[in-house]
């Protein structure tokens, strides 16, 4: 019986300039997640929905890797799906039902590490 893996968690900070993230900190987040939570790792990205945001989406995933899920956490997930989905498909993989998009933006940080928690505990079951 094989072990089920456990969710990556990729944090998109919107180059760290974006006014919605100024409540939050990301090393305290980012510490949190890859220290507290169960997930195979977390990594952060400056900016995802630009060309290497792309090109970063491109060398990471991989393809057929149908058994992998990311939560990403950033902006708006109707936006992330409309940026992302695509290199998700270039590598045979559903974006729909790989991906956990997380709206992270406005939230002071004690929020954000409870709504990741919330996502990551409903994936590995807890």
């Amino acid at each position: 019986m094989s072990e089920k893996k456990l969710p990556r968690f990729i944090m998109c900070f919107c180059t760290g300039e974006c006014p919605g993230f100024a409540k939050l900190d990301l090393w305290k987040l980012i510490n949190f997640v890859r220290n507290e939570l169960d997930v195979e790792y977390a990594i952060v990205h400056p900016q995802l929905c630009v060309d290497d945001g792309d090109n970063f989406w491109r060398d990471y995933l991989r393809e057929g890797d149908k058994d992998t899920m990311y939560i990403i956490g950033g902006c708006d997930p109707r936006m992330q799906r409309k940026m992302f989905k695509d290199a998700f498909e270039e590598k045979d993989l559903d974006f729909s039902k790989q991906v956990v998009s997380l709206d992270l933006r406005n939230m002071e940080t004690p929020e954000a590490m409870k709504k990741v928690e919330e996502a990551v505990s409903k994936l590995v079951g807890e």
